[in-house]
């Protein structure tokens, strides 16, 4: 999630203790969420079912930068447009890509509130991770000083308990975690140490790799199930080459496709409701002011 601690965004970030695994340690709390038995893809009505894609942060503010050097926003954009098509090509038509240029703290109202009023079923905010200032190290790279720390690879899943449709949010990211494994991503449990102080967060699905943040802006004013993902490190050396390939870009897409899919046919009754308020969209990018 890498929320920009040098530009001071409300976003989360923090650092990393291990290479992320299915076999993360407990945590106390863990809310269990029981899935659906075998939904069945036919009780999901694609054309109405309305993905709410935002890319992390703005161009002016755009995150924290990665050993390389590059801003988080790149990543964020490019991940954000390569799930966005392949939830078209999947038959999610009507999903939206979100882009802002207002900065925090009022654009992550903004954000939240252009869901709110296209009526989103689901929203996923795209974000990568980074480490506090004080954990970087500095290297040489490309004739300049960057920064970096490759102790911490590994995606991680927020949800809010403030969130309108808790219980939505928390069965998306348990989809969402479980379809990211399945593609042999781990998530990392070092949210849940005593070392990150405030930033500490419970980690609520031990098996999926969602966390609890109840502050987030864009999970709490948002009225539909809405998750947040970090999905690596960029300031990993080599977990961020592996972030700027196709190829994982491509994984994740389709992990974020399959907990779509699972998610739409888990909730029929929810379908049912959109149906009688679908108003179709143009599928441009959405730009907040």
């Amino acid at each position: 999630m890498i929320a920009l601690w040098r530009a001071g965004t409300a976003v989360l970030i923090a650092l990393s203790i291990a290479v992320a695994s299915a076999n993360a340690p407990s945590a106390r709390g863990e809310e269990r969420v029981r899935l659906p038995s075998t939904p069945s893809a036919a009780t999901c009505q694609r054309s109405t079912f309305r993905v709410f894609i935002d890319v992390g942060h703005t161009i002016a503010v755009p995150g924290a930068f990665s050993a390389r050097g590059v801003p988080e926003y790149e990543f964020n954009l490019h991940l954000a447009q390569d799930i966005d098509q392949a939830l078209i090509d999947a038959g999610f038509d009507n999903t939206v890509l979100q882009l802002t240029n207002e900065p925090p703290p009022l654009g992550l109202f903004e954000r939240a509130a252009r869901a709110n009023r296209l009526r989103a079923d689901l929203f996923i905010a795209i974000h990568h991770d980074s480490v506090p200032d004080n954990l970087l190290k500095t290297w040489q790279y490309d004739g300049r000083q960057n920064h970096f720390n490759d102790q911490f690879p590994g995606y991680a899943i927020f949800v809010s308990y403030n969130n309108a449709d808790r219980a939505g949010s928390l069965l998306f990211g348990k989809l969402l975690g479980e379809a990211l494994q399945a593609r042999g991503l781990g998530y990392t449990p070092h949210y849940t140490l005593s070392v990150m102080g405030r930033h500490r967060r419970e980690l609520i699905d031990t098996g999926a790799g969602v966390y609890r943040y109840d502050a987030l802006v864009v999970l709490y004013e948002t009225h539909m199930p809405a998750v947040l993902l970090e999905a690596g490190s960029i300031v990993d050396r080599q977990e961020e080459l592996q972030l700027a390939s196709p190829e994982r870009r491509a994984s994740i897409s389709a992990a974020v496709v399959t907990a779509v899919e699972n998610f739409c046919a888990a909730r029929p009754h929810r379908m049912a409701e959109q149906q009688k308020r679908y108003r179709p969209i143009s599928r441009a990018a959405v730009f907040a002011r």
